[in-house]
């Protein structure tokens, strides 16, 4: 009883976690105008995706793992792992579009405006929600994804009170390879692209800095360069750590065509993935500088806690800027950080309708003028 409440307090603090941090996500994008924009779509789309995994699933998941027993039947039984499956694969292809989001803003940054318009945003929104339907719904419930081709838990002879998801070959193979192992090998390259730019772009800068008098410029920009590199490596960290060993195991148990598979084995790796979804409001919005701005004024709403939670790294900017700071300058010719670390810190885009001949120079130099 003691090991069922430990655990049963544990996976409530996980789906409070996610449906709050989640909320959070789309209340910031919801009460700060500047976040409202085409961009952001996809990490809201993300939000709602992992808020309804937290709330319309995570629960009944806790119910399961905790009773070891299935009490509501076996047809809202086939409905849970719909929406699982689902709200999953979801979650992860809203991953890929914003690898994919991210890297066209980074190599194409002139072109990425009319790259990323409304309505191609909401055609991959739309093919998202119909592949993970395609994967979840149709084939559980047509019985796609079982050995002998029959809607599983309502045959006679299946336990009344067990909720298993059976697999075949077929489906294993089509579920994992459409919707994990081919995003990830896209997600790893995306990335991968986008920190040799931005690491030769912030090279760049620094070599050009030392020639001049603003030597700690380089400094920050070395700093800044650092930063936007832990931020990827915790994004994709995260992202294999917590899918890699379910997608591993559920191939394997697929393929071998296994009945019933190692309950403690399978229980570790589904909600390894599940943490996924509570981590993701992190990793993609706190980790940006105006969702953190966001977040403060809904949480704090004053300065004292917007100080508090700056980071090492910011603090040392400030210091070395308020020592060295060049002349004031005009609007127009203020200096601009490099094209990933104004993505993945600041979140802007080149707007089209902005765009001039210093953007241009940028992009083509690698200089800041």
């Amino acid at each position: 009883m003691t090991s069922q409440i430990a655990l049963a307090v544990t996976l409530s603090v996980l789906i409070l976690l996610t449906v709050s941090g989640n909320i959070l996500v789309c209340l910031a994008v919801y009460s700060t105008r500047r976040l409202r924009n085409v961009t952001n779509c996809f990490i809201v789309s993300l939000a709602i995706t992992d808020f309804l995994l937290g709330a319309l699933v995570l629960p009944f998941s806790t119910l399961y793992q905790v009773t070891g027993e299935w009490p509501l039947g076996a047809h809202f039984c086939n409905i849970y792992i719909s929406l699982d499956v689902m709200l999953c694969t979801a979650s992860i292809l809203n991953l890929f579009a914003i690898s994919l989001d991210r890297y066209f803003a980074v190599t194409a940054p002139l072109r990425y405006p009319m790259l990323l318009l409304p309505w191609r945003v909401g055609v991959i929104l739309a093919t998202i929600w119909l592949v993970s339907v395609g994967v979840s719904f149709v084939p559980i419930h047509l019985g796609w994804n079982t050995r002998d081709l029959s809607v599983q838990n309502i045959r006679e002879g299946d336990p009344a009170r067990d909720c298993r998801f059976e697999l075949n070959p077929t489906y294993v193979l089509v579920d994992a390879f459409a919707t994990f192992y081919l995003p990830l090998v896209a997600m790893c390259w995306s990335y991968h692209r986008v920190f040799l730019i931005a690491r030769m772009q912030a090279k760049r800068n620094i070599s050009t800095r030392r020639g001049s008098s603003s030597s700690p410029g380089a400094t920050i920009l070395a700093l800044r360069e650092h930063k936007a590199t832990v931020t990827l490596a915790a994004v994709l960290g995260a992202f294999v750590v917590c899918w890699f060993p379910y997608f591993t195991f559920f191939t394997i148990m697929g393929i071998r065509n296994e009945d019933n598979p190692p309950r403690t084995a399978q229980s570790v790796v589904l909600w390894l993935g599940y943490a996924n979804s509570a981590l993701n409001p992190v990793l993609y919005a706190m980790l940006n500088r105006d969702f953190r701005s966001a977040y403060t004024k809904l949480l704090c709403g004053g300065q004292r806690c917007k100080t508090r939670m700056r980071t090492p790294i910011s603090a040392m900017e400030e210091g070395l800027m308020s020592r060295h700071a060049p002349p004031p300058l005009k609007e127009g010719l203020r200096p601009r950080t490099c094209v990933l670390l104004q993505e993945i810190e600041n979140g802007k885009k080149v707007d089209s309708n902005t765009t001039t001949g210093v953007t241009v120079t940028i992009v083509a130099n690698g200089n800041e003028r």
